[in-house]
């Protein structure tokens, strides 16, 4: 007994240590400016569009974890940053399930004409899921920018139930999308090819043009998969 005791209580530690690694920053992400934006516990410093607090319901926290839940549970809509952001520095630790869709949406605000709209990094199960088959040269495969962009045909994909890392930074103009720490798109919001593959998307006739603002909020898509998060912080490069 007092060894099934002793085995349960080193297990409880081993399990304790390794949610409390997650989310929080090393003494030298502090250092270089990187803040949390999910605490492991709750969320706390998020908010969804024309609320003042988000879709619990919808989402859950767990070891540190956030999910989105499967639609039919209760599905509760994207949940956004209540701060916005201009030049920045994002991590996203993401894990999807079989044939799941979702996005990390940046500057993300309000259009005088297209309502609600941001720059979508996609999450996707690319072997599963229809949409890697739609839109034009590949632009909806995950790390690419939705329905514009899409990612180096080298990027390497975790397998599904395994942990992802997203990263954006965006300065200035420019944009670079990075998968689990390889760069596989970089783009420019004012250039000519950005304009040409903004009159080819879902996105042209937003007015102002779609992605010429100078700051936003962060979202994270509930697209009626189940999708987990983790690791999400954010350092500003102004």
């Amino acid at each position: 007994m007092k060894k099934f005791i002793l085995i349960y209580f080193s297990l409880f530690i081993v399990c304790h240590y390794v949610i409390s690694q997650n989310n929080e920053l090393t003494d030298k992400e502090i250092k270089d400016g990187w803040q949390p934006l999910f605490n492991g516990e709750n969320l706390d410093g998020w908010t969804s569009v024309g609320k003042e607090s988000p879709p619990l319901l919808g989402w859950k926290v767990e070891n540190g974890i956030l999910t989105v839940k499967k639609e039919g549970e209760k599905r509760g809509g994207d949940i956004m940053t209540r701060t916005q952001y201009s030049d920045f520095d994002l991590k996203v630790e993401f894990r999807i399930t079989e044939g799941a869709n979702s996005g990390i949406k940046y500057f993300f605000t309000r259009y005088e004409k297209g309502g609600w709209l941001g720059l979508e990094y996609q999450i996707l199960d690319d072997n599963n899921h229809p949409d890697a088959k739609m839109g034009n040269n590949g632009n909806r495969l995950q790390a690419g920018l939705y329905d514009m962009f899409p990612p180096d045909k080298s990027k390497k994909d975790n397998p599904i139930g395994e942990w992802n890392e997203a990263r954006i930074v965006a300065k200035g103009s420019k944009v670079t999308h990075y998968l689990n720490g390889k760069k596989v798109l970089s783009f420019d919001r004012k250039s000519k090819e950005y304009k040409k593959a903004l009159k080819q998307s879902k996105y042209k006739e937003s007015v102002p043009m779609f992605g010429d603002v100078k700051q936003g909020h962060i979202l994270l898509q509930d697209h009626g998969d189940i999708v987990s998060f983790r690791n999400i912080k954010i350092r500003d490069l102004k």
